[in-house]
């Protein structure tokens, strides 16, 4: 099952959403968005582990 990860439920005003097999793949896709249109260099930690936080499977979080 796919896993999703949206920008606002880290708490960011974006409609971003990244999907991915794994949750290391999700966290790929995020981090190149978080570099190109909100101009992080890396993801700081506790924003990391936020964004890890939030990731749900594709299914819940459509129901949601």
């Amino acid at each position: 099952m796919a896993k999703v990860l949206r920008c606002r439920d880290v708490g960011v005003d974006c409609d971003f959403v990244a999907r991915g097999a794994t949750i290391e793949e999700l966290m790929e896709k995020t981090q190149q968005h978080a570099r190109t249109v909100h101009g992080f260099e890396t993801i700081p930690p506790e924003l990391a582990e936020k964004a890890k936080a939030a990731i749900r499977d594709e299914e819940s979080a459509t129901a949601q």
